[in-house]
């Protein structure tokens, strides 16, 4: 994820001494336009904006659109209000999947140890291949060469001798930089950063800090603990008391296991037919079937997400009697959950369906229901098919059947493991 430009009076430089500062945290620039950049090299220099129409959001941009305002997760229609030159690109999360297992794949040729966190970002510790590499700042310039010169795209890195750190690092390193934080300075760097810099600190807990005095890092640090839990709560206090002293014991976690995956649609205009919001929970339990078995994943969990025309968000869930990765079982569910969700006649402009609860197909025994179910098992060999077809001609090639009839244009944001970005 990218972030904003360093505050003023954030130094680039914090010294030399590479000691004690063996994690990485690698994050690809504007990941999805530079996908599409590659694709489209006539546009390089130009404002790129990746989204769909309608009411959806932006989901990257180019630095020449960043120039103007525009930011991801911004409404599209108000960034193209901001820049109305800006070319607009259909996302393409297939694409985007292919490039991070690409750049994944580089990052693990460095060390094992590397903790995938999205699907543009990842930590490493190298303190096992300095020895075969060369220090870390030598290791993040190896990186970054190799994934510019096979993939074509640019990324930052952060150096620290913390997870945390070096996540803001690699933040303030942007575009396409690096930023090596020393052990020795991690306090003085923290001190000089605005306490919505810290992890967990919201607009809300931002405001909540404020209201005790407390609008930096340095002055939160200078408050004893007990005054940041009565701001923030206990827990919170205390945890964010701690980031501001640079302590952070985490270690890199090599494998990070996906808990959930799920695709959700942003309709054209409100609706309240319930045969619509039907259709589309159909074609989203798909999609998830489809990236379950991509992974080679099955789910325990289904749950769905609404979002009303006022802005309310309601979510339900239901456990299955059996782990799946057969789409129909999936909008079964769904739909389920949202006959049981009361509307009261509000239209509806979001709904998502997510698969959660996730196990690696190998790793359970099939149950004696699974095991004669021949019904359950034709339809998994049908939507493997349709996978197959997917894969030779596209995925628009073929989709899941409705007796809804045609479905409202939209727009639609797929979100897979940790979340696409």
């Amino acid at each position: 994820m990218s972030r904003t430009p360093p505050p003023p009076g954030v130094r680039r430089s914090w010294g030399s001494d590479e000691d004690g500062a063996s994690i990485l945290h690698v994050d690809m620039d504007a990941f999805f336009a530079s996908v599409e950049l590659v694709r489209r090299p006539d546009l390089r220099g130009r404002p790129v904006v990746v989204g769909g129409d309608g009411r959806s959001v932006v989901l990257a941009a180019t630095y020449e659109a960043r120039a103007y305002g525009v930011h991801s997760a911004m409404p599209m229609a108000q960034a193209i209000r901001l820049c109305p030159q800006a070319v607009v690109l259909p996302p393409d999360q297939s694409a985007y999947r292919e490039a991070s297992a690409a750049v994944m794949s580089i990052l693990r040729d460095v060390t094992a140890i590397v903790e995938q966190v999205s699907v543009d970002e990842a930590f490493l510790d190298v303190s096992g291949a300095r020895r075969r590499l060369g220090p870390p700042t030598r290791i993040a310039a190896l990186i970054r060469e190799r994934v510019r010169r096979e993939l074509g795209l640019p990324c930052s890195v952060g150096i620290a001798g913390t997870k945390f750190v070096a996540k803001l690092a690699s933040g303030f390193a942007k575009p396409d930089g690096v930023l090596l934080v020393p052990r020795g300075a991690t306090v003085e760097f923290l001190h000089s950063l605005p306490v919505g810099s810290l992890w967990g600190v919201g607009e809300r807990t931002r405001e909540s800090l404020a209201r005790w005095g407390i609008t930096t890092v340095a002055e939160l640090a200078a408050n004893d603990v007990s005054v940041v839990q009565r701001a923030v709560g206990r827990a919170a206090g205390a945890h964010l008391h701690d980031l501001a002293w640079g302590r952070d014991p985490r270690p890199v976690v090599p494998e990070r296991q996906e808990k959930s995956v799920g695709a959700e649609t942003t309709f054209e205009h409100d609706t309240a037919d319930q045969a619509v919001l039907e259709g589309h929970l159909l074609r989203l339990a798909d999609r998830c079937s489809t990236s379950l078995r991509e992974r080679g994943l099955v789910a325990r969990t289904v749950s769905i997400k609404i979002r009303t025309e006022e802005f309310t968000t309601l979510s339900r869930s239901r456990t299955l009697p059996v782990p799946t990765d057969v789409g129909r079982e999936i909008y079964l569910a769904a739909r389920h959950l949202l006959a049981g969700t009361e509307l009261g006649g509000r239209r509806v402009r979001l709904v998502g369906v997510r698969a959660e609860g996730l196990t690696e197909v190998g790793a359970r025994q099939l149950t004696l229901e699974e095991a004669v179910d021949d019904a359950s098992d034709a339809r998994r060999r049908a939507e493997q098919a349709m996978d197959e077809v997917r894969h030779r001609f596209g995925a628009g090639a073929v989709g899941a059947a409705t007796l809804t009839g045609a479905l409202p244009a939209r727009s639609t944001t797929a979100v897979g493991g940790s979340e696409l970005s």
